[in-house]
């Protein structure tokens, strides 16, 4: 590709040598920062690994993810539940009850969210040392 030039706007899939991560806010029609967005904040993640075993009632999840609120836990399940990674089930009692599960695409991400904890769990030493030598230098500037 010449320089200057880009590939076409609705091309958001693109990993060419010319692969440019900052057009993902550029093209139209594009929303893999959203995405990504949604999928890899902190919320999500615990909900989409405690997911990954079972079926759970929202109130099992909020008792399982330490620090949510009950509005932000309802937020991460409508979202998750609109990008197609977790399916609603509502039962027809009183009190209601209501059940979340991943759906295939869900289990197709948590297979990539288990990859990076893999990677995070064999990198964590090196991690750590890292930090502790950057803190040491910030200390002594």
């Amino acid at each position: 590709m010449e320089e200057g030039t880009s590939n076409s706007p609705s091309d958001c899939c693109s990993t060419d040598g010319d692969y440019d991560v900052l057009q993902w806010d550029q093209r139209e029609g594009c929303e893999v920062r959203q995405i990504l967005d949604r999928i890899a904040d902190k919320w999500s993640l615990l909900v989409i690994a405690l997911l990954e075993k079972r079926t759970l009632r929202f109130t099992e999840l909020k008792r399982s993810i330490d620090g949510i609120s009950q509005r932000m836990l309802t937020n991460t399940l409508r979202h998750l539940e609109r990008d197609g990674i977790v399916e609603r089930t509502v039962f027809p009692v009183v009190p209601p009850r209501v059940e979340y599960r991943l759906t295939s695409l869900g289990c197709t991400l948590h297979e990539t969210i288990q990859s990076l904890v893999n990677w995070t769990e064999n990198n964590q030493r090196e991690i750590i040392a890292a930090r502790v030598s950057y803190d040491a230098r910030e200390r002594d500037r």
